[in-house]
């Protein structure tokens, strides 16, 4: 019961990020897509340079 209380009194960390990305809506979809994209030619340049 008390890890409950502790809990809902410090909102967690995922439904703090969740909430933000409502609010700034496609601002944090741009950074998604981007960071995706990075990662990933981060990956293919790796192995490209590595074969």
């Amino acid at each position: 019961m008390s890890k409950s209380s502790s809990t809902e009194s410090q909102p967690s960390y995922v439904k703090l990020a969740m909430r933000n990305m409502v609010q700034k809506g496609s601002t944090s979809l741009k950074h998604f897509a981007l960071s995706t994209v990075g990662i990933l030619a981060l990956l293919v340049g790796l192995a490209y340079l590595t074969r």
